[in-house]
């Protein structure tokens, strides 16, 4: 449906942005703006600034974690009103399963990465490894799988204490198991 033309009309005289940017990074010399080695070992040695390092195992422990969360404020509805109050309580375990099995190791640790290897957790593609300390870059390239780090928040609320750990949901609870992997 055309509506026509009310006033003059003039062309557009501006060039069109995106096509200027796309010409001044195709002048650019990315090699020389870059250096991939220095580039490739900042990666390789990228740790997280709140990576929460754990002691080893000394023994065989299991216990239950409480999902149950408290809100310390309330939640809004965007409607003006509050959809979750302040102090409202709630497991999300009861509204999802996790079904992953997370296993939690310090990769500066070879035994424990040589336990990893030979446990039923390294080939299932469930598990999700994750470092309370080591390098994660090498170990992807070892294991061909993810890595992950662990968060100070992540411990703290799965009140990890030791690895490796083992967690996986039991009912509405998380399990923590605590291995303890000999060292020779």
């Amino acid at each position: 449906m055309h509506l026509g033309t009310v006033g003059k009309v003039y062309p557009v005289v501006e060039p069109d942005a995106l096509a200027e940017i796309r010409e001044a990074a195709l002048r650019v010399d990315w090699e020389k703006v870059i250096d991939r080695k220095k580039k490739l070992a900042m990666i390789k040695k990228f740790k997280p600034s709140d990576l929460h390092p754990l002691p080893v195992a000394k023994a065989d422990k299991s216990f239950l974690v409480d999902m149950t969360y408290t809100l310390d404020a309330d939640i809004p509805d965007g409607k003006g009103g509050v959809l979750y109050p302040k102090g409202f309580s709630f497991n999300p375990l009861d509204y999802v399963n996790l079904t992953s099995v997370l296993i939690v190791i310090d990769a500066a640790d070879r035994q424990q990465v040589d336990w990893f290897k030979s446990s039923p957790y390294a080939e299932d593609y469930r598990s999700r490894l994750i470092l309370s300390g080591g390098d994660y870059y090498d170990l992807i390239e070892e294991l061909s799988r993810p890595v992950f780090y662990l968060a100070d928040t992540v411990a703290r609320r799965l009140q990890l204490a030791v690895v490796p750990s083992v967690i996986r949901q039991q009912d509405n609870m998380l399990q923590v198991k605590e291995v303890r992997v000999p060292h020779e």
